[in-house]
């Protein structure tokens, strides 16, 4: 198995991490009446997001981020790994994705501006590098 396919399974893991990371804190701030409910606005009293603590949408905003990012991630890696174009540079990029991932995270948590965006500009050029390896 290449690297990639590898990496890509561990950035799957950290999404559950992440997943747990923004799941703790929303239920602790909400409590399970709302969190079990069907989350209709009306039922909530609003969007999630507004009820609970900045730090805490931010971890609802990294989340979803994550899940964007990992599409265009895992089609890169499916590309390299269908074409055969694994190499150091597709592994060393895939390895840069995914630190950059979990670096995002926490500076978004905790609102590290501009770095957050520096961050996430790291993992997605990784990725578009990927891409780019494999059409030339």
């Amino acid at each position: 198995m290449i690297i990639e396919v590898k990496v890509l399974a561990l950035a799957g893991l950290w999404q559950l991490v992440q997943f747990a990371l923004m799941a703790v804190p929303v239920n602790l701030e909400l409590g399970t009446d709302k969190t079990l409910s069907s989350r209709d606005n009306a039922t909530l009293g609003g969007s999630i997001q507004s009820q609970v603590s900045e730090r805490t949408a931010r971890l609802i905003r990294a989340l979803n981020n994550h899940f964007e990012a990992l599409i265009l991630f895992t089609i890169a890696v499916v590309a390299v790994a269908l074409s055969g174009e694994s190499s150091a540079f597709t592994a060393a990029c895939a390895w840069a994705y995914l630190v950059s991932r979990i670096l995002y995270v926490v500076a978004y948590a905790f609102n590290w501006v501009p770095w957050r965006t520096l961050i996430w500009t790291v993992g997605f050029s990784a990725t578009a590098g990927m891409l780019l390896a494999v059409v030339f």
